[in-house]
């Protein structure tokens, strides 16, 4: 008695009368309503295909327009998402393993055919076709995010450090091919110097290998140039091998920028410093003579003093705004202005 009460919908690409019946009682037996659709022909089957959407084909490989090979290319190509499950009377073993590799999800001999086999090769077969585009929509996911990326991108071994993957920003900043890319390893990015703190690092991330991480390193070009980059790893699964994914953020312009800011702050202090001690100096002198001009009872000789005093002092004080100047040009704070990320 039929339990399944999913309403599978069936395309049955059979000539023969009797062989269709008995596939039909088939799967009346297993399901409850089966949508069972005939063709008697592959042109027939290719034009009901066209406009209508199947959970599943049976497809005999014996039929009056196209028959064997020709038949299971042509019938896969058009079936799209819906498996291909071939029923047929030849008991040649080699043929059907290499019809699977065809891309038919299964392969069926009448003569052994029963309800149950034919039910389970269907509800297998759609399963397995899920979870195969499924798998396609990550990869095709993975691939968007990854050669689009604007940031450099690439996936290495973690056991050899070869690159196995790199994107087109990659390409495009390290200034090495693809080609190029993939006969190198991560110790051919790193300048000399650092290959003792990349070890280090390994070391590290074996500690904890399902973790992602994050650092500041040197890379180097291959025009030879070094950058400051903060790397972002992730471990993943690539194509069967333990492989880390990588993301990698150039900050050199960005640490040029603080390191030019944290002069400038330097620079601001040492003046703030001589506004609040040098400048002072002469200026409290200027301000204690000018009183002492006012008093009319003064010789001409000392009030010349005192005007020579002020003039000193006004000389002095002039000399230090022309330091402070020296150290506050204002190219310097333009200069700022116009570093990148502003």
């Amino acid at each position: 008695m039929a339990t399944d009460k999913t309403e599978y919908k069936i395309l049955v690409v059979e000539d023969n009368d009797g062989d269709f019946a008995l596939v039909e009682d088939f799967l009346f037996e297993q399901i409850v309503v089966p949508e069972i659709v005939r063709a008697l022909t592959f042109k027939s089957a290719n034009e009901i295909l066209i406009n209508t959407v199947f959970d599943a084909v049976l497809l005999d490989l014996s039929l009056p327009d196209k028959t064997g090979e020709q038949l299971i290319h042509e019938m896969v190509e058009i079936c799209d998402n819906a498996p291909v499950i071939v029923l047929t009377g030849f008991t040649d073993f080699s043929f059907g393993v290499k019809s699977l590799s065809m891309g038919i999800a299964d392969y069926l001999l009448k003569d052994d055919l029963t309800s149950m086999s034919l039910y389970k090769s269907i509800v297998y077969s759609i399963e397995r076709k899920k979870s195969i585009a499924e798998i396609e929509r990550s990869e095709r996911r993975y691939s968007e995010l990854f050669n689009f990326s604007p940031l450099p991108m690439w996936v290495v071994d973690v056991q050899t450090l070869q690159f196995l993957d790199v994107n087109k920003a990659t390409v495009d900043h390290y200034g090495y091919s693809r080609e190029e890319f993939l006969s190198m390893t991560l110790k051919d990015i790193r300048p000399p110097e650092e290959l003792a703190t990349l070890e280090a690092s390994l070391i590290e991330d074996q500690m904890r290998p399902n973790d992602p991480s994050s650092r500041i390193v040197l890379h180097k070009l291959k025009k030879g140039e070094l950058r400051n980059v903060e790397v972002q790893v992730s471990p993943i699964n690539y194509q069967g091998r333990k492989a880390n994914i990588v993301i990698a953020t150039d900050l050199t312009e960005t640490l040029s920028h603080i390191k030019a800011i944290e002069d400038q702050n330097d620079r601001l202090k040492e003046i703030s410093w001589i506004q609040s001690h040098v400048v002072r100096a002469p200026l409290s002198r200027m301000m204690g003579l000018i009183p002492l001009l006012k008093d009319l009872d003064e010789t001409e000789e000392e009030k010349e003093k005192m005007i020579d005093f002020i003039l000193l002092s006004a000389h002095e004080l002039d000399e230090i705004i022309k330091a402070i100047t020296d150290k506050s040009k204002v190219e310097d704070f333009q200069n700022l202005l116009r570093q990148p990320g502003q």
